[in-house]
């Protein structure tokens, strides 16, 4: 009898250590597929190159191996759509009829086109500006279209509560934005909300692509006190213009992006690149083991970082606030 316990005892201590074989503890004691058989195939869709979105992107496939998908076992292809809305159209109709598990998308416009495009496979997005007004959700709490994500809602009243204390003068802005980015539009039009609600001034610019920017900076800088770019990456690309522009007039630049004050504006209030990678991994990796897309509620995140540039603000005579709220660089 003592025999046949020790046997049964010996075999309870192998299936075991069998069963702990099927999974690894990840951060937080989270479980990771990391002995698993499974391999994952993942397509990153951008909508165009610059450094905010290689950020998002970075950061999205670093904490992805941190959390166990190593490169044996989740391969990434990265498409980039320069910009371009045909080149879109043709990247999302691969992607959506591709052998992929996920399907990623950094900003608006790509993650419209893929939600649009219904994949069978999920689709775990990268900083949407508002993902309900744009369609992409129609609630953040229930996710009802395979897709799920990150939102960067901008913080306006932020960022002129912040112009206010830099440069208290400014009184009339110009607002640049693409009128062909859905999240450049939509906060644009919260901006001006604002502006009119608290006794500013404003005149809005549009352009359609990057080769258009100069000469809308050149206008607006002619006539207002502050440049205000919105999140907007056809904008973004032109920075230089913009900048040119500002600088030749002699008045600052608000942006909504670390990039952009890193190309000449001077400050911006926005959420971290970075951030906005590594929480969309976290739900991927809810989904690619088991949760469904549904019960992966989207979030808005709120830690908002304060960048301020030293150029600029040396070059317009702005006095920078002391606080540990106010990064500065350059």
């Amino acid at each position: 009898m003592k025999k046949l316990l020790t046997i049964l005892m010996a075999l309870v201590l192998t299936l075991g250590v069998c069963t702990a074989c099927g999974t690894e503890t990840g951060t937080a004691g989270e479980t990771t597929p990391r002995d698993s058989d499974n391999t994952y195939k993942v397509a990153i869709v951008q909508y165009a190159d610059n450094a905010a979105f290689q950020e998002m992107r970075e950061a999205f496939i670093t904490r992805m191996r941190e959390l166990g998908y190593d490169e044996a076992k989740m391969q990434f292809e990265i498409k980039s759509a320069q910009g371009d809305q045909s080149n879109l159209a043709s990247i999302t109709n691969s992607v959506c009829s591709g052998d992929y598990d996920l399907i990623v998308p950094i900003v608006t416009p790509a993650t419209i086109s893929v939600v649009n495009g219904e994949p069978e496979c999920p689709v775990v997005f990268i900083s949407v500006t508002d993902p309900v007004a744009s369609g992409i959700l129609t609630t953040m709490e229930a996710p009802d279209k395979n897709a799920t994500g990150t939102s960067n809602i901008v913080p306006v009243d932020q960022i002129f509560t912040l112009a206010k204390t830099l440069t208290p003068s400014v009184k009339n802005i110009g607002i640049l934005y693409c009128s062909g980015e859905q999240n450049a539009v939509q906060t644009a039009e919260k901006a001006k909300a604002y502006l009119s609600e608290n006794g500013y001034t404003y005149r809005e610019v549009t352009v359609a692509n990057s080769s258009e920017v100069q000469q809308a900076a050149q206008s607006l800088a002619a006539d207002t006190d502050a440049i205000y770019i919105p999140i907007d990456s056809t904008v973004q690309a032109a920075m230089a213009q913009v900048v040119e522009a500002a600088n030749a007039a002699g008045i600052p630049v608000y942006g909504s992006d670390p990039v952009m004050v890193q190309s000449g504006a001077l400050a911006c209030v926005s959420v971290s690149n970075t951030q906005l990678g590594e929480r969309s991994a976290e739900m991927a990796d809810e989904i690619l083991r088991g949760k469904p897309v549904s019960e992966v509620p989207a979030e808005a995140l709120q830690e908002f970082q304060y960048v301020i540039g030293r150029e600029a603000a040396a070059a317009l005579n702005v006095t920078v606030p002391e606080g540990d709220n106010y990064q500065v660089i350059g």
